[in-house]
């Protein structure tokens, strides 16, 4: 993996002035879904997190407006995916503000030299640490701890007409899940494998 530090300089007046803080983006093994990890401030009263600032990541790499947060609750063993919007595509910055969860993202863009591959990041309260899922990428993940509240941000609008999603057991996708039977809901226990998705249901690659 690769990693890629970018310092910044604190935003603060001098009232409230504060060391400049370092975010680490690391890359994956697919290109443009990274793992981020940022500085924790602890003393006495507790932490501080910046969890998201536009510039900042920016200068990491992700550029989209985001217009909506999500907040999912999950009991251990929930499983939550493989989704994706077609018309109103979605990218996401996923963090877990309780639990810890197996988070995964595959390439289903239609003519991507990585179409078919995944990637997971185990995300955790503890961590604080996000991935960014750009669109053109399905996406979900297994909750690993005994509760679970994942907080996800959206570069577009839910529209459940344009909903979508791929089996999360799809033996030529063979996600490295480790459960063999989680808890699903109907819509998710009825989608099909990646292979058997018509084209025209699928994002189109476009080489940059």
């Amino acid at each position: 993996m690769n990693f890629l530090n970018v310092q910044f300089k604190a935003c603060y007046g001098p009232a409230g002035q504060r060391a400049s803080g370092l975010m680490q983006r690391i890359d994956t093994s697919l290109p443009g879904v990274f793992e981020l990890r940022p500085v924790i401030h602890r003393d006495g009263r507790g932490c501080f997190i910046e969890t998201y600032h536009q510039v900042k990541f920016a200068g990491l790499g992700i550029t989209d407006a985001f217009l909506q947060d999500n907040l999912s609750c999950s009991v251990c063993g929930t499983l939550r995916g493989l989704h994706y919007q077609l018309r109103q595509p979605q990218a996401k910055l996923c963090r877990v503000v309780q639990g810890k969860v197996l988070d995964v993202a595959v390439d289903i863009r239609f003519g991507s030299p990585n179409f078919g591959k995944w990637t997971s990041v185990l995300l955790s309260s503890e961590q604080q640490n996000q991935i960014y899922v750009p669109v053109g990428f399905a996406h979900g993940f297994l909750a690993l701890s005994e509760t679970v509240q994942f907080l996800y941000k959206c570069s577009d609008f839910y529209n459940p007409a344009d909903e979508h999603g791929v089996a999360w057991n799809d033996p030529d996708l063979n996600i490295g899940w480790g459960a063999a039977e989680p808890v699903l809901s109907a819509r998710d226990a009825q989608y099909s494998p990646l292979s058997q998705v018509p084209r025209e249901f699928l994002p189109e690659y476009t080489a940059k």
